[in-house]
């Protein structure tokens, strides 16, 4: 690459297709290191499928709340807090509690767990995870995310000139064409801004 590039990508933890694109851009980004900055944006789809009306917010709801998701924002918001290595050896990890072992992130224990595989200070964690004023940061990355670039689902990649697009990716693409699938989808987005979609046809024989 001729220089650094920084993206932002709007992410839920429970989607697949964020499963996948986080898989691909953490093999990205060991191989580009410095030249690739990403920024994990939270955006929790159960906000979007909520059919509450506009006034309701995920982050607004008290304690006792039932989520299948937001106690896994907090947890990465807490993680965030004690350094970039820390959200990404937490973040990583809670991926694949979800994908990999089918565990329910909206159970606080599941998020302690990943949190102390992740080598987090749980003390600090701990009492991170019960301050819910932490969660107006999911709110702000929302709110950024919907008004800013009209994200409507994860995962939504949004590049320096300001283009962005949903990314409906999965599997990830192999290591050895990691950085070939990163050059044309940059190349795609930021080159053609008059294309605003593009979508392949489900082939009944297609398992995906």
């Amino acid at each position: 690459m001729s220089e650094p590039v920084a993206i932002d990508v709007f992410y839920d933890y429970g989607c697949p297709y964020v499963y996948a694109a986080a898989q691909w851009l953490k093999d990205l980004k060991s191989q580009l290191g410095d030249d690739l900055q990403i920024t994990w944006k939270y955006f929790p789809l159960e906000q979007v499928n909520s059919g509450e009306d506009a006034d309701w917010k995920l982050w607004e709801q008290p304690a006792d709340y039932v989520s299948r998701g937001r106690t896994a924002f907090h947890g990465a918001i807490a993680a965030r807090r004690q350094g970039d290595d820390a959200f990404d050896a937490f973040h990583y990890a809670l991926f694949d509690a979800k994908h990999v072992d089918n565990k329910n992130l909206g159970r606080r224990q599941v998020v302690l767990d990943v949190a102390k595989s992740a080598g987090l200070d749980m003390t600090r964690f701990e009492a991170d995870l019960d301050d819910l004023s932490l969660l107006q940061q999911l709110g702000a990355d929302y709110e950024e995310g919907r008004s800013e670039y009209g994200v409507f689902g994860t995962p939504t990649l949004v590049f320096p000139d300001g283009s962005s697009a949903y990314l409906k990716m999965r599997p990830a693409p192999d290591s050895d064409r990691a950085i070939d699938v990163w050059n044309k989808v940059r190349g795609f987005i930021e080159g053609e801004p008059d294309i605003a979609e593009i979508k392949r046809p489900v082939k009944p024989s297609d398992d995906h």
